[in-house]
This record gives C-alpha cells, sequence and structure tokens, in this order.
C-alpha cells in the first residue's frame, strides 16, 4: 500500500473526542479541499473533495456531529487513471453557517476566509487536529527514497498559517507557491516524523521508518556490490595486463634473462592469470607482501614497454 494511502486510512480512523478538536480538523479539511459556491440571493453552498471513502465517511461524521447534514456524491476524475473522488455537499443552512464562521472557515458575512483565527488552534489537541484535518484534506506521502510530505492549501497564507501550527510542535514546514495553489512541506524523515507525530500517527511513522531503514540497507548492500565489482574489473584488466607483457618477454626471449624474483613472479603470473597480488604473494617461495609482487609486476611491464 503507498505511504499516503496507508497514513489517511490510519489518520481517518482517528474520532476527535472533544468539541474543539471536531472543529479544528473540520476547518483544516475545508481550508484544503473545500470550496464555496454562490447561489445567488446570498445563498452559499459548500463543498469538499476528497480522495477516499474513509476520509469522506470521517468528514460526513464531523459535519453531523455538529448537527450540519451533508451528501457524499462520487465522480470519476478526468485523468488518465479515472480515479474515484468523493464529493461532500452542504446547504448553506443557518446552523451550517454558524458552525463554519465558528471554524473559520467564512467570515461574519459568509464569505471564505484564506486562514482561521487563532482560537481555533489555541489548544495542542486542537493543533494536532488541525495538522490531521490538513493531511487528510490535502496530504501526501513520498518515500523513503527523497522523503516528502506534502500538505495542499488554496493559499499561501493558509500554508503559512499550517506552519506555524507545525512549529508549535517542534515540526518544521516550508511553504511553496504553485500559483493556483499552495502547500506547505516537509523533507527529509525527522521533519516528516515530527509533523506525523503532532497530527496523531504512530502506525505510518513506524511504516515510513521501516521502510527508510529497508531503503538504507538495500542501498548500502548495492554499494558494497558495485564496489566489488568495480574491483573485481580493475583486478581482471590489471591481471591481463600484467600477463600481456610477461608473454611478450617470454615472446622475445627475454624472460629468461630477468632477475630470479621476477621470473618466479611471471611465472607465477603465467600459470595462475586470475589469482590476486595477495594470492600470488601466498605462493612465492618464500612468501612474499603483495606490495612486493606488485613492484615486481610493475617491473616486468616496463621491460616488455607495457
Amino acid at each position: 500500500m503507498p505511504l499516503s494511502e496507508e497514513l489517511r486510512s490510519e489518520l481517518a480512523a482517528i474520532a476527535p473526542e472533544r468539541a474543539c478538536c471536531r472543529l479544528a480538523e473540520l476547518s483544516a479539511l475545508f481550508h484544503s479541499a473545500g470550496s464555496v459556491h454562490l447561489r445567488g440571493r446570498g445563498e452559499v453552498a459548500l463543498h469538499l473533495d476528497l480522495a477516499t471513502s474513509a476520509i469522506a465517511r470521517r468528514a460526513f461524521t464531523l459535519l453531523r456531529e455538529l448537527g450540519i447534514p451533508s451528501e457524499i456524491r462520487t465522480y470519476s476524475r478526468r485523468s488518465f487513471d479515472r480515479a474515484t473522488r468523493y464529493q461532500l455537499h452542504v446547504a448553506g443552512e443557518e446552523r451550517a453557517l454558524a458552525a463554519f464562521v465558528e471554524a473559520g472557515v467564512l467570515d461574519v458575512r459568509h464569505a471564505p476566509v484564506e486562514r482561521p483565527p487563532k482560537r481555533v488552534v489555541g489548544r495542542a489537541c486542537c493543533r494536532g487536529a488541525y495538522l490531521r484535518g490538513a493531511i487528510l484534506g490535502g496530504g501526501s506521502l513520498s518515500g523513503p527514497r527523497n522523503p516528502h510530505l506534502e500538505l495542499r492549501t488554496t493559499s499561501v497564507d493558509g500554508a503559512e498559517f499550517l506552519r506555524s501550527v507545525a512549529a508549535a510542535h517542534d515540526a518544521r514546514l516550508g511553504v511553496l507557491d504553485r500559483g493556483r495553489h499552495a502547500a506547505a512541506y516537509a523533507k527529509g524523515i525527522d521533519a516528516i516524523e515530527a509533523v506525523l507525530t503532532a497530527a496523531g500517527s504512530s502506525d505510518a511513522v513506524l511504516a515510513f521508518e521501516e521502510r527508510s531503514v529497508i531503503a538504507g540497507a538495500r542501498g548500502e548492500a548495492n554499494r558494497l556490490a558495485n564496489a566489488d565489482h568495480a574491483n573485481l574489473v580493475r583486478t581482471s584488466r590489471a591481471a591481463q595486463e600484467q600477463l600481456e607483457a610477461v608473454r611478450a618477454l617470454q615472446r622475445e626471449g627475454r624472460l629468461e634473462r630477468v632477475p630470479d624474483r621476477l621470473h618466479e613472479v611471471a611465472r607465477l603470473r603465467l600459470r595462475h592469470p586470475t589469482l590476486s597480488l595477495r594470492e600470488l604473494a601466498a605462493k612465492c617461495d618464500p612468501p612474499s607482501t603483495k606490495a612486493s609482487v606488485h613492484r615486481r609486476l610493475r617491473k616486468l611491464q616496463e621491460l616488455a614497454g607495457h
């Protein structure tokens, strides 16, 4: 299961116990995935556009607990994957509008606001609920390679507000302006885990850490394998060059005239063309060192003009 889906599934299962936390989570949902529609005569309606049925049920329950009726509809996204999206439609009834004003989604004139007032996230539990709602409404998580957490908002002001909420939990978020929308984001495992922990996630954090460890171990294994392969290639090429030098001296009749120590190493290289320098050194009589064998073979290459 993708990390984003794991995270959303876990957070959607968390039911806020306090009314203040329900308002904060609902506020974040609408600031990240909501829209306000004017119907004329001063009437408004609100829509939530959500990624999964679990998030839609979570939002539906939040609204119901606040006494706000809503209707869930589905549609297929106009893209290559044709993914199913979920919309919650809320009529602009008096009780609903009052709740959205209290949640900092609308102002007293029922116009949308870019960020809620600070009272909505006045408590630590409400700040966690707001981060949770932001992730559910517009969050995505990728990794473990190049880990990246992004929380989409409708405006830069909303992304700045998210950054301030996260900062209260010692979690750092950056802000991006993408024209039609904005985003608060975190890069790196530590920064991402701080945000997820503040939002109430534990399973996703553990899964993220596990994947990061596995990816790190796999990367290290690949690095070592590549290094071993590179060393093997270099050793094979060097042995081939040494062998060609010895054979050239042999063809020219010069091999028998080299000093005994050089002749011994040349004979060993001819007999064992694939052995490493250390293994050749062990076969010398008496056994020699890797450095000494390397110097002797280097001398043979110089005599052969290689």
